[in-house]
């Protein structure tokens, strides 16, 4: 059932070794990159139909097009390792266990696009990651992978870290890239995309860790032969983490197309201790909330995967408690720089609190259902658009359940 692209090396190389790294095919696609066009570079990952890992799923052949076509010649390539949503850890799993290959990544993208800078944006929580990368970045510079001209090439290239202060949004594009210029972590309005105005507004190109960890295979097995796993809209590999009442809990690498309830049933081997299934979560705290019969979708981007989380919750799990935490989390993560976010988490955390204490009324639940409505379509950021999903959904799968509640509080009135 898993498929090890991504993590074939892992246990089997020292994750502070470059020499591990290289010993087992390191470095083998970017010294095979830096002797081909940059066309042919970004033909291969068309090819591959590569879709970014972070959950936004937007073709990575795009903006190295992009980033390629543009005038000015201060380009950057970031890499998103804040990984702030709740229920994802496969990016720490990556950069713990085979922190090259995303470097790798990032330096054939860099040679691609003419990018001499690059930043890896880790989130402050991550300690260990961080020490990790930065050997790895200092072990590169020392085999000359990073630095001036590299392998000879006559391109140059080097890398920063940069840690977040545990800003959730700060996984949002520009929030990132503002904080990478010492700035709040606020979204921009858009467009221009990153690819236009980004890092210092100047061309960059924005890619998730796993993303970038998969061009160095996609060059090693060609665009052609990674197109072949996975589903039609969805190609290559999916990291997905594995949280909850689960039994297995952890990371695991599967081919797109593997259905949500057989990676629960085989690899997280099912609900803990022998309990009911009540309902799963994809995505992390901001995606859909589904109950059992609806979990035989597949892993892919028309299901709303997001980044891979798939959290799983038992009978004793109270779906309002749940999504009042949600609320109450957004509530607090929120920039508040625009107004449908800033407001709408807002009030809806204190209707949910009202539905938890048997206060709320039919029209409480049509206000939240307003409310989420303008939040996903007017939010200025992902956050906002993306924060009313676990209601939204919560309320199609367990409608009854909430509905419940408010009856019996207009029985308790109109007695």
């Amino acid at each position: 059932m898993e498929k090890r692209i991504l993590t074939a090396r892992f246990g089997k190389i020292d994750p502070l070794s470059i020499d591990d790294y290289i010993k087992n095919g390191g470095y083998e696609a970017l010294e095979a990159a830096v002797k081909m066009e940059s066309d042919t570079i970004i033909d291969e990952i068309e090819t591959a139909k590569l879709r970014g890992r972070g959950g936004a799923a937007f073709p990575t052949f795009i903006k190295l097009k992009a980033l390629v076509g543009e005038k000015e010649k201060t380009r950057y390539i970031v890499c998103n390792a804040d990984e702030g949503e709740p229920g994802n850890f496969k990016d720490r799993h990556l950069m713990e266990n085979d922190p090259h290959q995303m470097i790798e990544g990032m330096i054939i993208s860099a040679y691609t696009t003419k990018a001499k800078k690059g930043y890896i944006y880790i989130r402050g929580e991550y300690d260990h990651s961080i020490a990790v990368v930065r050997e790895a970045l200092a072990q590169a510079r020392e085999k000359g992978y990073l630095g001036k001209n590299i392998l000879g090439a006559g391109f140059d290239f080097d890398i920063e870290i940069r840690s977040g202060a545990g800003a959730y949004v700060c996984g949002e594009e520009f929030a990132l890239i503002e904080s990478i210029e010492g700035k709040s972590g606020r979204s921009r309005p858009k467009p221009p995309f990153p690819t236009t105005a980004g890092v210092f507004m100047k061309p960059t190109m924005l890619n998730n860790v796993e993303t970038f960890a998969n061009i160095p295979h996609i060059l090693e097995m060609g665009g052609k032969a990674y197109a072949k796993i996975g589903t039609e809209s969805s190609k290559g590999t999916k990291l997905i983490s594995l949280s909850g009442n689960i039994a297995n809990r952890g990371v695991f690498e599967v081919p797109f197309g593997v259905s949500v309830k057989d990676a629960i049933a085989k690899l997280g081997r099912g609900v803990a201790d022998g309990r009911k299934l009540k309902m799963v979560q994809l995505s992390g705290a901001s995606g859909p909330i589904l109950p059992p019969e609806k979990i035989d979708v597949p892993i892919d981007f028309d299901h709303d995967i997001g980044a891979g989380a798939i959290i799983v919750m038992d009978e004793r799990t109270d779906v309002v408690d749940i999504l009042l935490r949600h609320a109450e989390f957004f509530e607090h993560e929120s920039c508040g720089k625009c107004t449908p976010c800033r407001e709408g988490n807002l009030h809806l955390v204190r209707l949910l609190r009202k539905v938890q204490a048997g206060s709320a009324t039919a029209d409480d639940l049509r206000v939240m259902e307003n409310l989420a409505d303008v939040m996903i379509n007017v939010s200025l950021c992902g956050l906002g658009q993306s924060a009313p999903i676990p209601l939204a959904t919560a309320l199609d799968g367990f409608g009854d359940q909430i509905r419940d509640r408010l009856a019996q509080t207009e029985t308790k009135e109109n007695a």
